[in-house]
């Protein structure tokens, strides 16, 4: 594969456009990395890239690196460790952000650490997650505290999954389709991965857990599980929101968790857990886009067995009816009893039948589903694998179409070499010639040296010619100078060319050794890569007839599944139809028999009633009340199972047991009134027993209506509530007087104080509604609106008043029942003595307060009053309210909700004051303005004589405000005193 073709699918992946990362440019950096054995080529062109810039690039950059560690070759994490800082410090940058792609590029990010940190610490997990069970096993190597550990690392795995999940959901407008769009898609795009890196962590968890579970005491993993349950729930809802997407269902087949956590304290739980299998389907021109899948066969043998048991069970149970009554007229109470019996252990076995046959049922249900699943399982493994021989093959594709490339090249190459071996012949040739032609110029210089002698001999010889020939012997030296040059020059030159060629011919032989290795090593690889080609499509034409094999036994085994469960549904309904039929009319007959023997039992009663033997027999008005209470619960018990019955008919066993009980005690009611009435005076004996003959007379009706399936429906039993009702009247009538009165105690009289408090109050808000209803009626004007505002306001305080009381009551009966421990409540209240009469005064106070302040608004009203008496009266009244406040919560806990809703009641109180201060002021504005002098009319003397009777008046109501708070403070001072003696201060001061 070209590093210029994967350069630029890293960039075409990786790029500031808002679309999701396409399919084919990921896969081709993925099989770069598997071609190259590492990630550098990856990291090289993205270190190039402004990651820090822009967040959508960042984003693809963080899906195709994901896409890389899960997919790409082992060595990518080994390559991509050394970024790690860098990440986690653009993690941190992007974090600042809140906006668009910030903060999921930081989660993302961090996912991306936290998952190069896991595979670094647990080498043997493979970056897709894929795992066997024994592979698990070896990865903790049999040790607990292995398995421990690996457990805690695969929670903050799965943590940082389900973040980066529920950031994604959570930055996308889920109230329009988000997941049609470009941009929704791009966030969308990395779930895929998330997705499937959950579903395996989630399943070795589970596994992981029940490990641990079988070698360490349940307490030590609470936190296990804890953590486990919280991501569960996160991971089951984001599941089931994901399949709901449009973008997912067609790229991806997402699991479903089960509908409650795995049972880790259960061992066996773990054979019903079932991993989670994420298909992803193959594209739609893949020739092996078929699922292959299987199921087991049902043997035709246990099915005509079944239908055996069936018969067995229920085939002549509709034969006859042995729930005929009509010949047992006249029948004894024992044939009666065996009856019911009989009748009961019926139903007992035919229930235990039914539900047997129900949990057959089910259990095979569970199995075929459970092998359902594993066909699931092993067709996605199928699936995948499929998918992985698939990428091999593109990946052998694309490596055959490198080593075409390079035939070429070698090819090439040998042209070239041929030629090169051409030229150095050529050259050869020419060295040759080269060689021979300085051969030739050597002879020449040795021929003109000898001619150079002889000349030199026959000047000697002949030197009386000196002056003659001396023109030609210059000429020939000259010319011999020149020859000599000459041959030296062309000496040197060829001497530098034959180096050259010598230089060159080496080249070019090295040259050619080079490229005949790198020719026998590409034609022997492409052999072997044919072969292996070969192989891998013979072996895919034996997957494709696999798959058609299993393609038909899947659709066979699918309709006689379907079939199965067809007529296993459409007898079950029959069956249970029947048994519901049948159960219905037993039901109905058991509430008959039950019903007349209670009849029968209170006609009893009434008969002894008027035997003589009887009339001996006496009663307390005690044992009669004892015994009417507990009719009149026991009628009421009786209404309500009447009214389950009739809602559903398959309650009849809650309401036998009632009725029986109902006779039996409105029998025993009917005699031990008999009994009073013998004892007690002739007026009310002669009452009480005729109560208790109408009493009886109205239970037989309304047990007669019971027994009549017409009547059923509107049997009631309120008229025999009613008679015991007056019963009981009689019965405290005729009780001995002078027992219940007691010695009053503290407890009972912080109660009675309580209830004044709060029989006050209403009394005071019945006294200002009728004030307010008197002012509608009788003033007009500026006097009604006055009035009016003044009692509303006061009839809002006294609502709030009344709401602090109850929760006053409230705090002190829990703090009664959280501090007495064994003892009663007086004896808390007595123990506690000082603080009980804090809490008498300061409910006296409120009351008192109460009754002051709706006698100051009547006098206001009346006009014989005046307003600054009645706000004196309101601050008083939630003075007053505020001790009771602190009376109360002087021993509650201050983390108590009771104590929080009586400070809430408190700042009520203390609104409704202010709003009555507030109204009283107004009104007394608005009246003053009403009756505001005119001095319009009066003269320069009278306005002076007036102006000096005003100041006069100032100066003495002056004279009067500092006489009355002196008078105020030494009020408070004695009323602070008595409050100390009552309470209890100086014995404290003096402890």
């Amino acid at each position: 594969m070209e590093l210029g073709k994967v350069t630029v699918s890293i960039n075409k992946a990786i790029n500031a456009q808002e679309v999701a990362v396409k399919e084919k440019h990921a896969r081709t950096c993925i099989l770069g990395t598997h071609h190259e054995k590492g990630a550098q080529t990856f990291w090289s062109v993205v270190n190039r890239l402004p990651l820090s810039g822009n967040a959508v690039l960042c984003w693809k950059f963080c899906h195709v690196f994901h896409k890389l560690l899960r997919d790409g070759h082992s060595n990518v994490l080994k390559d991509s460790v050394r970024y790690k800082n860098e990440l986690s410090d653009m993690s941190r940058m992007w974090g600042h952000l809140s906006e668009g792609y910030g903060q999921l590029c930081s989660i993302y990010l961090k996912l991306l650490r936290t998952k190069m940190e896991f595979h670094t610490k647990n080498p043997r997990f493979p970056g897709n997650l894929q795992m066997s069970d024994r592979q698990l096993d070896e990865a903790g190597e049999n040790d607990v505290n292995n398995f421990f550990q690996l457990t805690v690392e695969m929670f903050d795995y799965l943590e940082c999954e389900l973040n980066l999940f529920q950031t994604v959901f959570s930055s996308l407008d889920m109230s329009r389709s988000v997941s049609v769009t470009a941009a929704g898609q791009c966030r969308l795009a990395p779930l895929i991965q998330v997705i499937l890196d959950c579903s395996h962590l989630y399943d070795y968890t589970v596994k992981l857990l029940f490990k641990l579970h079988s070698c360490l005491p349940a307490d030590t993993l609470q936190g296990h599980r804890d953590r486990f349950l919280e991501q569960f729930r996160k991971l089951k809802d984001l599941f089931y929101r994901s399949s709901n997407l449009q973008y997912f269902k067609r790229l991806i087949q997402i699991p479903q968790l089960p509908e409650n956590p795995p049972n880790f304290l259960r061992a066996s739980a773990l054979s019903e857990h079932i991993s989670p299998v994420v298909v992803i389907p193959a594209e739609a021109s893949s020739p092996d886009s078929e699922p292959i899948t299987d199921l087991v066969e049902m043997d035709a043998a246990s099915q005509s067995l079944f239908d055996n048991k069936f018969d067995d069970i229920f085939g002549s149970s509709f034969s006859c009816d042995p729930f005929n009554f009509n010949s047992q007229n006249g029948m004894n109470k024992d044939d009666k009893d065996r009856l019911i019996e009989q009748l009961y252990g019926e139903i007992t076995a035919l229930k235990e039948e039914l539900e047997n046959f129900k949990a057959e049922s089910a259990r095979g249900a569970v199995q075929l589903r459970g092998r359902a699943s594993e066909l699931e399982a092993e067709l996605a493994e199928q699936q995948h694998l499929k998918q992985q021989a698939q990428d091999e093959s593109e990946f052998l594709r694309a490596e055959l179409e490198e080593l075409k490339k390079q035939r070429e090249d070698t090819e090439k190459a040998q042209r070239s070499l041929t030629e090169i071996e051409r030229r150095a012949q050529a050259n050869e040739q020419r060295y040759s010639k080269l060689k021979e032609k300085y051969s030739e110029l050597v002879q020449n210089h040795a021929d003109l040296l000898r001619k150079n002698a002889e000349v030199t001999k026959q000047i000697t010889v002949a030197r009386q010619a000196q002056g003659d020939v001396e023109q030609e012997k210059k000429e020939l030296e000259d010319s011999f100078q020149r020859m000599t040059e000459q041959a030296q020059r062309k000496s040197q030159e060829q001497a530098e060319v034959l180096e050259t060629l010598k230089r060159e011919l080496a080249a070019s032989r090295q040259e050619l050794q080079v490229l005949q290795g790198t020719l026998e090593s590409s034609t022997q690889a492409g052999v072997e890569q044919n072969t292996r080609i070969a192989s891998l499509e013979q072996e895919r034409d034996r997957l494709s007839q696999a798959a058609e094999q299993h393609r038909d036994k899947m659709a066979a085994l699918q309709a006689e599944l379907q079939q199965l469960r067809d007529t296993l549904s459409h007898e079950q309904e029959s069956t249970e139809l029947a048994l519901q039929q049948r159960l219905a009319e037993e039901q109905l007959s058991l509430l008959q028999s039950t019903t007349r023997e209670a009849e029968h039992m209170v006609q009893d009663a009434l008969a002894r009633m008027e035997d003589p033997a009887h009339i001996s027999c006496t009663g307390s008005a005690d044992c009669l009340l004892s015994q009417t209470l507990a009719a009149s619960e026991c009628a009421e018990r009786l209404r309500d199972a009447h009214s389950k019955y009739l809602l559903d008919g398959a309650a009849v066993g809650s309401l036998l047991p009632h009725l029986a009980l109902f006779a039996h005690l409105v029998s025993n009611t009917l005699l031990q009134g008999s009994a009073t009435s013998h004892v007690a005076p002739v007026e009310p004996a002669d009452r009480l027993l005729e109560l208790c003959k109408q009493c009886g007379s109205e239970t037989v009706s309304y047990l007669s209506a019971l027994q009549d399936p017409g009547k059923v429906a509107s049997a009631d039993c309120s008229l025999v509530t009613a008679c015991l009702g007056q019963i009981s009247a009689i019965g405290e009538e005729l009780r001995p007087r002078g027992l219940d009165i007691k010695q009053e105690e503290l407890g009972d009289l912080v109660d009675k104080e309580m209830a004044a408090t709060a029989a006050a109050i209403e009394i005071a808000s019945a006294r200002i509604e009728e004030m307010l209803s008197k002012a509608r009626a009788g003033d007009t004007g500026v006097q009604l609106e006055v009035n009016e505002r003044i009692l509303g306001s006061c009839t809002g305080l006294m609502q709030a008043i009344r709401v602090l009381v109850l929760a006053s009551k409230d705090l002190q009966r829990e703090i009664v029942e959280s501090g007495r421990g064994a003892a009663s409540p007086k004896e808390f209240y007595a123990k506690n003595s000082r603080w009980t009469e804090g809490l008498i005064s300061a409910s006296k106070a409120v009351g008192w307060g109460a009754t002051v302040m709706v006698d100051a608004a009547d006098l206001v009203v009346q006009g014989k009053g005046t307003f600054e008496e009645l706000m004196v009266c309101s601050r008083e009244i939630a003075a007053s309210t505020a001790q009771l406040v602190a009376a109360s919560k002087v021993k509650a806990d201050k983390d108590s909700a009771n104590l929080c809703k009586l400070q809430q009641a408190s700042r009520g109180v203390n609104q409704a004051t202010a709003s009555v201060v507030a109204s009283t002021k107004a009104g007394k504005s608005q009246v003053e303005e009403k009756d505001s002098m005119n001095f319009s009319s009066m003269t320069l003397t009278q306005i002076k004589c007036q102006e000096m009777d005003s100041q006069v008046r100032v100066l003495e109501l002056e004279n009067q405000l500092q006489k009355e708070r002196q008078k105020l403070g030494e009020l408070r001072k004695k009323h602070y005193e008595l409050a100390g003696v009552a309470e209890g201060w100086e014995e404290d001061a003096a402890d």
